[in-house]
């Protein structure tokens, strides 16, 4: 039998039926970081178009949401100077046509911008599921690296 809070192999006893207990550094848990560390992952299907856990859905909806205004904020200039030419050709942006300021500053700054929006919203999505970067990886500063090829002596 497998203790799927550990995945420690047991002799087959009864492990008793308490509750696992998540151990904390004095902070609060949330329901969805209990249930996000009670899940097996190892067991779930994983599905793009149907999520199978909390923590992928919401991880989905971010992803998509942040995707579809990629798309709009890249392709919408683009579009916009095919079907409205004469417009975005003669209106002028700081001194600059439309159509060159919306592709030459609007469509990079707008990724970058949504690059750090990505980046902040994924910190408090594993914030709410107790995802601790720090720990799942072993090392406690960025700087950390093995230079050695990533053998430990």
């Amino acid at each position: 039998m497998t203790d799927k809070t550990t995945h420690d192999s047991t002799d087959g006893a009864a492990t008793g039926d308490e509750p696992p207990v998540a151990e904390t550094d004095g902070g609060t848990v949330t329901q969805a970081a209990e249930d996000h560390r009670e899940t097996d992952y190892l067991d779930r299907e994983v599905n793009l178009l149907k999520p199978s856990t909390p923590f992928m859905r919401d991880h989905l909806k971010l992803v998509w949401g942040t995707f579809i205004v990629w798309i709009l904020t890249t392709w919408g200039p683009v579009t916009l100077t095919f079907v409205a030419t004469e417009t975005m050709t003669s209106l002028t942006i700081l001194g600059f046509p439309a159509h060159y300021f919306m592709v030459a500053f609007f469509t990079p700054t707008a990724s970058l911008i949504l690059a750090l929006v990505y980046s902040w919203r994924r910190d408090k999505l594993d914030e709410k599921y107790g995802i601790d970067t720090e720990t799942a990886t072993g090392t406690s500063a960025p700087d950390a690296a093995a230079t050695d090829g990533g053998v430990d002596e």
